[in-house]
């Protein structure tokens, strides 16, 4: 062999060995996935809102946002799909908690499905759940514990409360129940708080055994009833009195000019329903600022606490090599309808405030509807993407459409695990999503198309295409996503080929995924019957 090519390939070879070497031997990222509970669209500031988000704004200017991410509408079926990689329906929860007796219907987690936990866990992760669970509750089997967590602090049947367990709700620590209407919390504990306060413990106790760790911290904030302390309501006291017309606005501007929507998108108009803001009088005017002042306390209150899970993970040494990933839920809470809800003091337990459709649409800017639909309004949320060490990008959008379905792929990914065929003797289907690792770095997803159903509303979105109807016969309607994403101009008159197309897609994800005929459970249906007839969708 010819001695002056010998020395430059052995060197070349030990570079590309130790190169391997050191990617192998590099530690594996860390992952704290947040959901915050019926958070709109535009409601913290690196998405238009005025409300003080200093925590999750930098965030996202050490990280990624996203403008295209989704949601399924709703609580329930939100947290099933992004716990296991699944559309709800394919995981039992297609509605709520209830059982309809129907396969997407069951109201808990079924057996052909695995969630974040047990991926990570699989990897040699620890594991925790903080918050919410709301996807099974009747029997230990469906907690936490029994569904890939080593360690659970929250509310196994929901949330509902800041300062004081509510009935028909329990605080659990792993598998015992500490609290609850029979047992009061201590003065002073606040869930938001509490939440983040049990998940950086969970991390100290993963950080002792040197292992990796994945945190699920789930908040019911800015969930109703709307509570919070009275210093940090005062803090917004006043600052609504311009009214929900001029704010949404002045937040449809904030975005345009951060590059988040399109200045050609016309913003959705205030809906019949939500009177003029100028046509109120002064003591309504008052009452409403106060409603928006409560909730804007509950999302400033949640960034706060965010702001202390990022301290906690500096002061460990673990914010480098974490993945933070952000995100709500479903879009703007319109229920108590455009009048809102004010009962009792919102600085204490017993009082139940909603802020109601009026603020909801402003909450939602620039879309329309709210959570429950299939629209805009109640499928996009924010997502913000922060890894110092994995991202290399800041300050960036990603303009990918992309769905909760892509974390459990992403979680697959990055802790190098591999998602299961079977687990406890029972098939599992298939995930559904893709990993969002490519989209950090800006390049494009691989995907056929997304879908949506819910309480008979659907969607299906390929490409720039979106096909959406309000209720199980609600006609279908078109919209170019790319021109006219707050779905202003529908075009299914003018495209009948297209819509055809797209809904026989949706009915074939539909047959698959166990959504009922009419997208509706048994008890809607028999609600629905009496009500007048709608036009059938077209086919």
């Amino acid at each position: 062999m010819n001695r002056n090519l010998f020395t430059p390939v052995l060197a070349l070879a030990c570079l590309l060995l130790y190169s391997q070497s050191s990617r192998a031997a590099a530690p594996k990222p860390n992952i704290v996935v947040i959901l915050v509970d019926d958070m709109g669209f535009s409601d913290i500031g690196c998405y238009g809102s005025e409300i003080p988000t200093p925590h999750l704004d930098k965030l996202a200017a050490d990280g990624l946002r996203f403008t295209q991410f989704y949601n399924t509408g709703r609580c329930c079926p939100t947290r099933a799909t992004l716990l296991t990689g699944l559309y709800a329906h394919q995981t039992g929860i297609g509605h709520m908690n209830g059982d309809y007796g129907k396969p997407g219907y069951k109201g808990f987690l079924n057996d052909r499905c695995v969630t974040l936990g047990d991926v990570a866990r699989s990897a040699g992760y620890r594991t925790a759940a903080s918050g919410k669970w709301h996807v099974g509750s009747k029997e230990r089997a469906m907690w936490p514990r029994a569904r890939g967590f080593d360690r659970f602090y929250g509310v196994p049947e929901g949330g509902g409360f800041y300062f004081q367990v509510k009935p028909g709700r329990t605080i659990v620590l792993d598998d015992d129940v500490i609290h609850s209407v029979d047992k009061p919390l201590p003065e002073g504990w606040y869930s938001t708080d509490a939440w983040t306060e049990h998940g950086l413990k969970f991390i100290d106790e993963a950080v002792a055994a040197e292992k990796p760790f994945l945190l699920y911290l789930a908040h019911n904030a800015p969930h109703f009833p709307l509570q919070a302390t009275k210093e940090d309501i005062d803090k917004f006291r006043g600052k609504y009195m311009d009214g929900w017309e001029q704010l949404s606005a002045l937040r449809h501007r904030r975005q345009i000019e951060m590059g988040l929507v399109d200045e050609m998108w016309a913003k959705a108009g205030r809906p019949p329903k939500v009177a003029a803001w100028d046509s109120l009088a002064s003591a309504d005017k008052r009452r409403f600022d106060h409603l928006m002042a409560a909730y804007a306390a509950c999302v400033h209150r949640m960034d706060r606490s965010i702001g202390d899970l990022v301290a906690g993970l500096k002061a460990k040494g673990q914010f480098e090599n974490t993945l933070i990933l952000f995100m709500s839920d479903n879009g703007g809470c319109a229920e108590s309808g455009p009048n809102g809800k004010d009962i009792g003091d919102p600085t204490t337990p017993d009082s139940n405030w909603f802020c109601g459709e009026s603020w909801a649409w402003m909450q939602d800017t620039p879309f329309r509807k709210y959570k429950h639909y299939n629209h805009e309004g109640g499928i996009a949320t924010p997502l913000i993407a922060h890894w110092p060490d994995g991202i290399v990008a800041r300050g960036e959008w990603r303009k990918q459409p992309t769905h909760l379905i892509d974390v459990m792929a992403t979680v697959v990914d990055l802790t190098g695990a591999t998602y299961p065929s079977q687990h406890n003797g029972k098939n599992i289907r298939p995930m559904e999503g893709t990993s969002l690792r490519p989209a950090f770095a800006g390049d494009s997803l691989e995907r056929d198309a997304l879908y949506w159903e819910h309480e008979g509303n659907a969607a299906v979105r390929k490409g720039d295409w979106k096909l959406v109807r309000l209720g199980s016969k609600g006609a279908w309607e078109l919209y170019n996503m790319a021109k006219d994403r707050t779905e202003q101009n529908d075009l299914a008159m003018e495209q009948p080929e297209r819509v055809q197309d797209l809904s026989a897609l949706w009915q074939n994800w539909a047959d698959r995924c166990n959504v009922a005929p009419d997208g509706l459970p048994l008890r809607k249906q028999k609600l629905r019957k009496k009500k007048k007839k709608r036009p059938v969708a077209p086919k």
